[in-house]
């Protein structure tokens, strides 16, 4: 039985672990990849003013035929709309071009040097005001993880960052443990390029799933949320179906060990 599971936040709302991730969607490809998502049975659609497709998710949400309040809707402040006065700005486009009365999840997209204090400040404003219902960031490695808690009044939710088997950021992986964040993974198949490691193969063999969906599962049965990005329907479904079975714990111990500091995206550490 293949049935989105959810995890608590800090503040008790609910998330669920597996979501979309919408990064270089447009137009109607956009539009008909969340509809169908959704359709699938995913519950949570991640995107950010960056990706310039937020009135495209919107419009797939309102026609996807599910209830909005079903729905987890996570979008990010751009790098260059960050600031304190410019955060609200931002969020209210962001509001505009969603077409919808409150955003889930709003996060600081990336650690911009010199804006990340106001940033959060001005998140935490929008979050006591209860126009967002959870607040977070994303790329926030160790450093930027110790220097939020100097300033911050309130923990974040969720910090999402590149994650996989094979980008085990195990000290950032702990920090969010102790302190009650949800470790949020993008890119958690690294696009495809270690399907054929061997290792992956033998695991996939073993439980009858794809290597996507032993990455996926690998992720969710320890607690972190991932947020495959996908517009082929194909991909949306298979990328579903990991709630039907369980890694032994002895394979999801091989997999932690798999860490080759292997990068899709920017390391946010050249933003310190």
């Amino acid at each position: 039985m293949n049935k989105q599971q959810y995890t608590s936040l800090n503040n008790g709302n609910q998330m669920p672990l597996l979501g979309l991730g919408v990064y270089d969607m447009h137009a109607e490809e956009a539009v008909q990849a969340v509809r169908f998502a959704l359709q699938t049975g995913y519950r949570l659609i991640d995107t950010a003013a960056m990706y310039e497709n937020e009135k495209q998710i919107g419009e797939g949400i309102r026609t996807s035929g599910i209830s909005r309040d079903e729905i987890f809707l996570t979008t990010k402040v751009n790098n260059p709309d960050q600031g304190y006065d410019q955060t609200f700005k931002a969020f209210d486009e962001s509001l505009k071009k969603l077409n919808t009365e409150y955003i889930d999840l709003y996060l600081i997209h990336w650690p911009i040097k010199g804006k990340r204090k106001e940033t959060w400040k001005a998140i935490e404003n929008l979050y006591l005001n209860k126009r967002v219902k959870n607040i977070g960031v994303a790329n926030y490695l160790l450093p930027f993880l110790k220097e939020l808690e100097e300033y911050s009044n309130i923990v974040p939710a969720v910090n999402q960052m590149e994650f996989s088997p094979y980008l085990f950021l195990e000290n950032e992986w702990q920090y969010c443990k102790q302190h009650q964040i949800v470790l949020q993974a993008y890119t958690p198949l690294v696009r495809g390029q270690k399907f054929n490691d061997p290792r992956l193969q033998a695991l996939a063999l073993k439980y009858k799933k794809t290597p996507a969906q032993i990455i996926l599962r690998w992720s969710i049965q320890q607690g972190i949320s991932s947020i495959p990005k996908s517009a082929n329907p194909l991909r949306i479904k298979e990328n579903f179906e990991v709630f039907d079975f369980v890694i032994e714990q002895t394979d999801i111990q091989q997999m932690n060990s798999w860490n080759e500091n292997f990068r899709i995206v920017d390391n946010p550490m050249d933003m310190l």
